[in-house]
């Protein structure tokens, strides 16, 4: 499932090229016929995203919300901002977030310098093509079952496989919004931090549970969640109201980190300070980016003990047994 840095880089396009444009808006599935009428040929006001969920404000105080769920993502056509990490996945945002980014020389133009500095770009996007400047024909045809289509004079979004795609009017925004735990990507000052600290120090609930809670905290998933746990070396079973007050601000702070780092590059990199050829490894490969993540079985990158996996609130959870007692 996309985690909240893949969320924020969507809303980030729309920001861009979408904000302040006149839309039309369409459902070539047709299972969002009635809701894209609604929004059709209206102007986006703002994109937001909080967590996993992103909000598209339309003229009319009228607003999309999208949640992608397991299976959903936006591909992103047209005269559109893009890094190294969008180019690797052809413009598609969403289900393929541990997609690797492959870097090229520090001479290419995807060098390590270059990262999370988008370039102008025309881009057709299909499931498995990549059509640099110039294509045939914009708009390109919807290629799938996509439920909605945002497009513009210059650039164009199409949603697949959503969970949530719903016209929401201003009360079912902040409805939405009620239900949703701190997100450091929009707020990572003392009071969001002090909202996270009490939301995890008043539940005798396991915190590895507590962190995919997004009423706790928004944005965080599988991944995140058990390398959070280990870089700071906190047993995934350790109930909330045992965390203490520094344990929990360090894994606000280091959530902060980690969040506004895989904004930037587009990857959940969560491995710091590699050099050059190791940092581009990682990029390129999951098995070379994550301390525990999906390495069951393997020797822990500090101590060797081997990393256990188990199931925890329906996901698979990894550890380090001896480093994270």
């Amino acid at each position: 499932m996309p985690e909240g840095h893949s969320v924020h880089r969507i809303a980030r396009q729309f920001a861009l090229h979408f904000v302040g444009h006149v839309c039309e808006v369409s459902s070539p599935q047709g299972r969002f016929a009635a809701g894209a009428a609604k929004l059709d040929g209206t102007k986006m006001i703002a994109a937001r995203a909080v967590g996993k969920q992103m909000f598209l404000e339309f003229e009319g105080d009228q607003f999309l919300r999208v949640h992608l769920g397991l299976y959903g993502a936006w591909d992103f056509a047209g005269d559109i901002s893009t890094d190294a990490t969008m180019r690797s996945a052809n413009g598609r945002i969403g289900q393929t977030n541990q997609r690797g980014t492959e870097l090229q020389d520090a001479a290419g133009e995807d060098s390590l310098r270059s990262i999370g500095a988008p370039r102008r770009a025309r881009y057709r996007m299909a499931e498995q093509e990549k059509l640099e400047d110039p294509i045939e024909s914009f708009p390109p045809d919807p290629v799938g079952q996509v439920r909605v289509r945002i497009l513009t004079e210059d650039a164009v979004a199409d949603l697949r496989g959503p969970t949530a795609c719903v016209v929401e009017d201003p009360a079912g925004v902040q409805k939405a919004l009620d239900k949703l735990g701190p997100d450091p990507m929009n707020d990572d000052g003392p009071e969001a931090e002090q909202a996270f600290v009490d939301n995890v120090r008043s539940r005798n609930v396991a915190i590895g549970q507590l962190l995919m809670d997004q009423a706790v905290v928004s944005g965080i998933g599988n991944v995140y969640r058990a390398e959070l746990l280990f870089r700071q070396r906190i047993d995934p079973y350790k109930p909330g109201k045992k965390i203490t007050v520094k344990q929990a601000k360090a894994l606000w702070a280091d959530w902060s980190k980690l969040l506004h780092d895989g904004v930037r590059i587009g990857q959940m990199m969560t491995m710091d300070d590699l050099p050059a050829d190791e940092y581009k490894a990682a990029m390129a490969s999951r098995d070379d980016r994550h301390w525990v993540y999906h390495r069951a079985g393997e020797p822990c990158r500090v101590c060797g003990t081997e990393i256990r996996m188990a199931e925890m609130a329906g996901r698979k959870l990894y550890w380090c047994p001896k480093d994270q007692e």
